[in-house]
């Protein structure tokens, strides 16, 4: 059975359906027994991409399992009996607005307002979902968001976002950000890291190709070096400043005065890293997921040490810890969540 919900969508013309599956869904069940240490908290939901957590209820950000919406939002109640089978629990499905629209891949949730925050994987626009589930296109104007930890919220409730600029994949560039135009004719290769007050009082869509970047700042060209590296994912750590994470896999910290410094390298994957996420940790690092085809999650320390907290995993792609310092993690190849408790050095 399917409901229609208003939706507030300006110009958008959309509609968020709240769906009940009974038996469309035919996903497998918990096949494979968990990694040791995981339990199973919720089965039955597509490649389930990202995680956050609301209070004591963990959102899951799914493409779906028909692969006509632009992506689902599942709600887990942890503290109902698990493990939890969504093929049988409400849905809210978000449709395709436009012909322009790409799938969703990136979640993130204002601590302040409890409003979800939605990117297009390799899109422009980001998304913001309401409580009440009323979805309104916040901002545009981006290169191309990389999905998984695109987008992050730091302690001071500001929006974090990395966008891959490169004249190679988006050729539709035709000016440098603000304060990036000496850069135009030289050997320029992105991203641009940003960070956004949530400012009610401003228009939207909000325009983030006129906004300055939080980094780089004046870097670049001959004077300062290009080639930055390709960055995929971005969380606040508990110190305030932010952790990145390379597609090589090489693990970055930007100071709050803006200075980009390596600290550490995770092996090896198969290839790139893809779909990558992270956490805070409570001792000022974080948990890394390994994302597509790296079956791992691992924890950067603070001072760069990497330890492998899980293996043995089906495509470990979102993660979010809690309060009690359990990791969740979207074990998408399974279509399922696992929850673990690591054991830091």
């Amino acid at each position: 059975m399917l409901t229609t919900s208003r939706s507030t969508v300006p110009r958008l013309q959309a509609a968020l359906v709240v769906a009940v599956s009974l038996a469309g869904l035919t996903l497998p069940a918990s096949v494979a027994y968990p990694a040791p240490g995981a339990d199973v908290v919720a089965t039955g939901i597509a490649r389930p991409l990202q995680l956050t957590l609301d209070g004591r209820t963990l959102v899951v950000l799914s493409p779906g399992s028909s692969g006509d919406s632009a992506g689902e939002i599942h709600r887990v109640d942890l503290d109902a009996r698990l493990p939890a089978d969504l093929s049988r629990q409400p849905r809210v499905r978000i449709p395709f607005v436009d012909s322009r629209m790409s799938t969703l891949g990136s979640l993130a949730l204002d601590p302040a307002s409890r409003h979800l925050f939605l990117g297009e994987e390799n899109g422009s626009r980001i998304y913001r979902l309401s409580a009440d589930e009323r979805l309104t296109l916040y901002a545009a104007g981006l290169n191309r968001l990389p999905g998984g930890g695109a987008l992050g919220f730091d302690g001071a409730g500001r929006l974090l976002v990395v966008d891959h600029v490169d004249p190679m994949v988006s050729p539709g560039e035709e000016r440098a950000p603000p304060g990036l135009e000496t850069l135009r004719d030289e050997d320029y290769r992105g991203p641009l890291v940003l960070r956004l007050t949530l400012d009610p009082a401003l228009p939207l869509p909000r325009r983030l190709d006129r906004l300055a970047p939080l980094f780089p700042r004046a870097w670049g060209g001959r004077q300062g070096g290009a080639l930055l590296p390709r960055l995929i994912s971005v969380a606040a750590a508990t110190t305030g400043d932010l952790i990145l994470l390379g597609s090589t896999g090489e693990v970055f910290r930007l100071t709050l005065g803006g200075t980009l410094a390596s600290i550490a390298r995770l092996p090896p994957g198969h290839g790139q890293y893809n779909r990558t996420n992270m956490t805070a940790a409570p001792d000022g690092g974080v948990f890394i997921s390994g994302g597509f085809h790296v079956a791992r999650v691992f924890h950067v320390s603070r001072d760069g040490v990497v330890t492998v907290v899980a293996r043995d995993l089906a495509d470990p792609e979102g993660i979010v810890a809690d309060a009690e310092g359990y990791l969740y993690v979207a074990e998408s190849a399974f279509h399922r969540i696992i929850r673990l408790r690591p054991v830091l050095p």
